[in-house]
Formats: C-alpha cells, sequence, structure tokens
C-alpha cells in the first residue's frame, strides 16, 4: 500500500498515550490478543491501514484470497477463478449461493455490484485501485458477476484479494461520495462486531457463516499505547497473543524466554520490504557512480545482525523472495559491503579525505530500525572509508516526510513498503512508473516522483506496461527481470532488508499462523487447548 497513506504506504506503527480497556473475558474460549496498532476504519471503501485490514478481512470475506503461506490464489466468496475473454478486459466471476450477511441479507451478484460501486464512488482513499480499471460491473446472473476493465490487467485476479473488496450489505450501507461507516461492519465474514472503541475490539463469531465456523467465540483486541506496554502485557499472561508491533531487541527477549514459558513462535517472511530511496537528481548523488558507490558500501547481513537480531533477511532486489521473478540484482552486481570498489569509483569522482562524499540519510523518527540502521552505517563508513564518506542519519515526523518526498527534499530516505495486493506490479510499478518527465529533467509527475527518487525512463515505463498486459508468465518474467536490472545499473533505490512476521502465544493457544503473502493474522484458527 504502499508508503502507509493514501497513495503511499510507510509501515509505521501507531502509538497512542491511553490504556486498552475491555471487560472481562466472558466465556473461556475467547482470545485477547494485544497490539499497538490502531484500527482507524472498519469501512471497506476507505481502510488504508494495515490494522484496519486484519480487522475486515476477519469480519468479512473477499471473492478471492491467498493459500496459506502460499502465492495461489483460491476462491473465497467466488465459486471459481474468472473466466477471462480473449481480449484480457472481461471477467466472469460465479458466486457461492448459500451466503448471508450479518444483518441476515442474503448475499448475491448485486450486492457484490452494490460494494464495489460503492468502493469507487464513495471516493475513499483506497478508491483509486478500481476506480480508472474498472470500466463496468454487472450481475449478468443471480449469482454471477461480470467485471469490464478500461484496459487489460494482468494482476487483476491478485488485485481482487484486496480486503477493501469485501461486500457489505446494501440494507446497512450508502453510496455516495463521502459517506463512510467507520464505527460499523456487516459484512459476510466468519465473525461479527460486538463493539468498536478507541482502544478495543470485539468480535464474536458468526453462528450463520457459510464456511468453517471459528475454533474461539470471540476474539477481544486490546490496543496498547506502547510496545513496552504490549511486551509486558504478554510476558505477564494479560493477553494470549501479540501481534504487531514489538521492538527487534523485545523480539529476541521473547524469543530467549520461549523454551521455558512454553510459548510459540509464529514467524513468516514479511511481504514488508525495506530500502533507500535515492534521489536521482540531487547533487552529488544525480551522479551514476557516486549512486553506485552508495550501493557498494551497504553491508545488509550486517544491519541484520545488528539492527535485527537476525529477525530480517537481507534483500537484493525491490520484490520479495516469494516471487518466482525475484532476482538478487544487487548481490549479484554490488555484494555487500564491497568497501574497496567503493573506494576506486569514489576517488576516481573526485572525493577524498579533504572533500569527502556528504549523504544524509533520512529516516521516521518513529521508527527505531531505520534509526539503528543509518547509525550502523555511519559507523561503518566512519571506521573503513579512509574519510571518504561522511553520513550524517537525520529523522523527521513521518507525516512531514511525506508531505516533502515529492518536492525533492532529501537526498535520500529509509521506508518500507507494504503492496496493496501481492503481485510483482505492486512492488515494481510504484518505484519506477512516471507519467512526464524525461531523462534529463527526471520524473516531473509520476510514482516515482512521489516516491522521492525521481527516477525517469522511457525504457522502464514500456517494460511497467508490457508486463500489466501480458498473461504469459514466462514473458511477464523476463520483462519483470529486466526492471529489476535497470533498478540496480541505475541505483534510484537500494534494497535493504526483507522484515519477519512475528507473533506470540501463549502455551495454551494454539492455530496462530501468519502468511508470506498478506500480512493478515486470521483470528478463526486460534483456539484455546487446556
Amino acid at each position: 500500500m504502499a508508503i502507509v497513506t493514501g497513495m503511499l504506504s510507510f509501515c509505521v506503527a501507531l502509538l497512542v498515550s491511553c490504556s486498552p480497556s475491555l471487560p472481562p473475558t466472558e466465556t473461556i474460549d475467547r482470545i485477547r490478543l494485544g497490539t499497538t496498532a490502531k484500527v482507524v476504519t472498519l469501512d471497506p471503501a476507505d481502510a488504508y491501514e494495515l490494522s484496519s485490514f486484519i480487522a475486515i478481512a476477519n469480519l468479512g470475506d473477499r471473492l478471492y484470497r491467498y493459500a496459506s503461506d502460499a502465492t495461489e490464489i483460491l476462491p473465497q466468496l467466488a465459486t471459481s477463478l474468472p473466466e477471462v475473454s480473449d481480449d484480457g478486459l472481461t471477467y466472469r466471476i460465479p458466486l457461492r449461493s448459500d451466503v448471508v450477511f450479518h444483518d441476515g441479507t442474503p448475499f448475491d451478484a448485486e450486492a457484490m455490484v452494490f460494494s464495489l460501486t460503492r468502493f469507487m464512488e464513495n471516493k475513499g482513499r483506497p478508491s483509486f485501485l478500481l476506480s480508472d480499471l474498472v470500466e463496468s460491473v454487472a450481475a449478468t446472473d443471480e449469482y454471477e458477476l461480470t467485471i469490464r476493465l478500461n484496459y487489460p490487467f494482468a494482476a487483476f485476479t491478485a488485485l481482487l484479494t484486496f480486503p477493501g473488496f469485501c461486500p457489505v450489505s446494501p440494507n446497512a450501507y450508502n453510496i455516495g461520495e463521502g459517506e463512510f461507516q467507520p464505527n460499523q461492519f456487516v459484512g459476510t465474514g466468519p465473525y461479527i462486531l460486538k463493539s468498536y472503541g478507541t482502544d478495543a475490539l470485539q468480535l464474536d463469531r458468526f453462528e450463520d457463516y457459510w464456511g468453517e465456523t471459528p475454533e474461539n467465540s470471540g476474539i477481544d483486541v486490546q490496543r496498547f499505547s506502547s510496545k513496552a506496554n504490549l511486551y509486558n502485557a504478554f510476558r505477564t499472561g494479560s493477553i494470549d497473543v501479540a501481534y504487531q508491533d514489538l521492538d527487534p531487541d523485545q523480539i529476541h527477549s521473547l524469543e530467549e524466554l520461549a523454551p521455558q514459558e512454553g510459548w510459540h513462535i509464529v514467524t513468516a517472511d514479511s511481504p514488508t520490504i525495506s530500502y533507500l530511496v535515492v534521489n536521482v537528481e540531487q547533487p552529488p548523488l544525480d551522479r551514476l557512480e557516486v549512486r553506485q558507490a552508495l550501493a557498494y558500501i551497504i553491508d545488509r547481513p550486517l544491519l541484520s545482525d545488528r539492527v535485527f537480531y537476525g529477525q530480517a533477511e537481507p534483500l537484493y532486489t525491490l520484490l520479495p523472495r516469494s516471487f518466482d521473478a525475484s532476482e538478487p540484482v544487487f548481490a549479484t552486481r554490488y555484494g555487500d559491503g564491497n568497501l574497496d570498489t567503493a573506494k576506486t569509483l569514489l576517488r576516481e569522482e573526485g572525493f577524498s579525505a579533504d572533500n569527502p562524499l556528504e549523504i544524509e540519510i533520512w529516516f521516521a523518527s518513529s521508527s527505531n530500525e531505520n534509526r539503528l540502521a543509518a547509525t550502523v552505517l555511519k559507523a561503518l563508513v566512519d571506521r573503513d572509508l579512509e574519510g571518504l564518506v561522511r553520513i550524517e542519519p537525520r529523522s523527521v515526523e513521518a507525516a512531514t516526510a511525506y508531505g516533502y518526498l515529492d518536492k525533492g527534499v532529501y537526498p535520500t530516505f529509509m521506508l518500507s513498503w507494504y503492496a496493496d495486493f501481492f503481485d510483482a506490479d505492486n512492488y515494481l510499478k510504484p518505484f519506477l512508473d512516471c507519467n512526464e518527465g524525461s531523462p534529463e529533467t527526471g520524473c516531473q509527475d509520476g510514482e516515482s516522483q512521489y516516491h522521492g527518487s525521481f527516477y525517469y525512463s522511457d525504457r522502464a515505463n514500456e517494460l511497467i506496461e508490457r508486463q500489466r498486459q501480458t498473461t504469459d508468465v514466462e514473458t511477464r518474467d523476463r520483462l519483470l527481470g529486466e526492471l529489476q536490472e535497470m533498478v540496480a545499473e541505475a541505483v534510484p533505490y537500494i534494497p535493504l532488508w526483507q522484515t519477519k512476521d512475528y507473533a506470540f502465544a501463549q502455551a495454551n493457544i494454539d492455530g496462530v499462523a501468519l502468511s508470506s503473502t498478506q500480512q493478515i493474522l486470521l483470528f478463526s484458527p486460534i483456539r484455546r487447548v487446556d
């Protein structure tokens, strides 16, 4: 989703000062889950935060979902994968006929048309995902949905796994710009909303659910004011499951204590990637050799060890490892901590101990990980680069950064990215695409400008469009491979690490599972076993 705001989605934890307050657990098989993240809204037409998606994904269903810890797309409210026309523009989707909404309203194709139309016409923050792409949505039979696109998009079925596309009851919602219901949810999912407050969310099992009913009678979600409070609540047994968000040192502590306490540690590769944006229009980083020297300096195993206690994996491309098309292009071209080559390039570019390369590395002040990573990189160059480079770590409030990235203020910026939908397109287009610009001026209007790199390439624009339209897997992978090679050559971004997703469960809790394709914890398999 990208740097996590409307068009961009930085993955930053949302912290508050107030304390959580839930009534006592009503039945013994209810599960208490702790988090620091705020559920901003329960309206799927306006939700654009990971924490909101987690709640919505448990209250609602989508047409399609990903198989557990796999990239395979499976039907959910659909009964099979779409039938796609030869021109790639028409998608016919058969729907289940045994589904009801939480208010008893039957689910059918008209209800799905209502929900997708509402998503587009209410103009919420994620509405752009469909508004430019979709020409029409129609019920062509009682249980058949037909979607017509304005242009072919190879990743459209993957896009339909987006949590915000879940249907809502036409009897509980309205279509109209800005008409949102942030405090209610009437969908078709395995849980029904019991209560929603600033610091607490209660879900009850939906007894008329069409699929497998949850293993518990309900979930009580507590929002904590700090990571320290979440950590302490789990250690003292006040909550059953801790998820989103603990610092690396807190995770390391719980891992060390787990054998004696009997805690379950659940982990998976996260779809979130972290990277360094490099402003290709700001001197001296407007010189290719300087950007390449910086890429040679980065030592990912060092960062993984010093910052994450091994809880993150080195990342050598913008595509997570789960994609078959992912190629470790930065490992092949630059390696890690290749300081001798960096020194040679820098000296050839006229830098010396008397005239060092000075680089500001910016990061959001709320990110302890990025702060420590910038500090580690500074220590590395101070010790081993013979005065050729000076790194100055600089922090700024995340909201301020979002407002100035596209203004060219920052020479570099450490960011994290969580995609809207798990397809390679959503890890490359938002970084490289540009509507207006030139190789001389850089991107003047487009996604690479929004991202702060200002990268422009006619070839990249062409490849992005071709990979979006082709349905041949081998052809698409080849195009994606060329795009990754272009990033490694031009260095508008430097991939850093791919995080791991962690959840901790008490000894008597079973069924907690995480996926490497979507960072969404499903509540229904979680159960108490004592």
